[in-house]
């Protein structure tokens, strides 16, 4: 299954983890320090639907944002 949405193109994008260790220096302390950055993914909210398409019924992978705004009309 692909991790792309079929209606509006949402993929995956990549960031970074970041640890952060220490208090903050409005809250009385010297400051965060960060002791690690990871790389991670942040992935869409894929779902595999039914979509009427056509006068017909077809299998999509749809984002839930895509669903919830009604871009598309479930089967």
């Amino acid at each position: 299954m692909s991790r792309i949405c079929s209606v509006c193109g949402k993929g995956s994008l990549s960031g970074n983890s970041i640890i952060r260790k220490g208090l903050e220096k409005k809250k009385g302390g010297i400051g965060l320090h960060t002791t690690g950055v990871n790389k991670r993914k942040f992935r869409p909210n894929l779902h595999k639907i039914r979509v009427r398409e056509n006068g017909g019924t077809v299998r999509r992978v749809v984002c839930a944002a895509c669903i919830k705004s009604g871009k598309i009309e479930k089967a």
